[in-house]
């Protein structure tokens, strides 16, 4: 399936999300690789993986980008070569690459009812305004979940915790947005965050 989603947040932001319908065979075809994206797709043991992992690929074409065009850092942040600031998540069947003119992070996420088991790893701040018995509290807890991952994507810094140094101000699931803060080392960061839902599946990003 060609884009599925294509969201100009500012005039300096846009994401795009595909969804992953195509074989594996069918998104490498037309894919050039340098030779570490193509070691690292053969290494994968999932076929889930390797499709989430080329159809970033595909959505880097979207931007007029190609795998040449995109390099990890140390920690493992993705950075394009002309300096525009880059996120890419994927899971199960949807992939999102979000890019910037300033610093940036995304986070797909199925939803699923075992969140619940973990919530108390990531959840703090938060549990002044969800309860377990929201009707809705497992699509609250996703977001949540979504913002964070975003937020520590887009600083990837070793030793910050989901639980203690990112919160989320109150939210509704039909505003669609929030605010969120990183509490770090004495420094604090807001960030503007937004979400969406479908098929099963939270987009959040994470914008200054």
């Amino acid at each position: 399936m060609p884009l599925y989603k294509s969201i100009s947040v500012n005039s300096q932001t846009t994401v795009k999300i595909w969804k992953i319908e195509e074989s594996y065979d069918a998104l490498f075809q037309p894919l050039d690789l340098k030779p570490q994206s193509l070691q690292r797709v053969l290494g994968m043991k999932s076929e889930l993986h390797q499709r989430g992992f080329l159809s970033v690929r595909h959505l880097l074409h979207e931007f007029g980008y190609t795998d040449q065009d995109l390099y990890y850092d140390d920690n493992g942040k993705p950075h394009l070569k002309d300096g525009k600031h880059i996120s890419i998540t994927h899971s199960f069947t949807f992939a999102g690459v979000i890019i910037s003119d300033n610093e940036v992070g995304i986070d797909i996420e199925k939803q699923r009812e075992k969140i619940e088991v973990i919530a108390h790893k990531f959840v703090d701040y938060e549990s002044n305004y969800l309860k377990s018995t929201d009707e809705d509290y497992i699509n609250r807890l996703t977001v949540i979940w979504g913002i964070k991952e975003s937020l520590y994507k887009l600083f990837a810094t070793p030793g910050m915790l989901f639980k203690e140094h990112f919160l989320v101000i109150p939210f509704m699931l039909k505003d669609g947005e929030t605010v969120a803060w990183i509490d770090y080392k004495n420094k604090k960061h807001r960030y503007n965050t937004a979400f969406l839902e479908f098929e099963g599946f939270t987009c959040a990003y994470v914008v200054p």
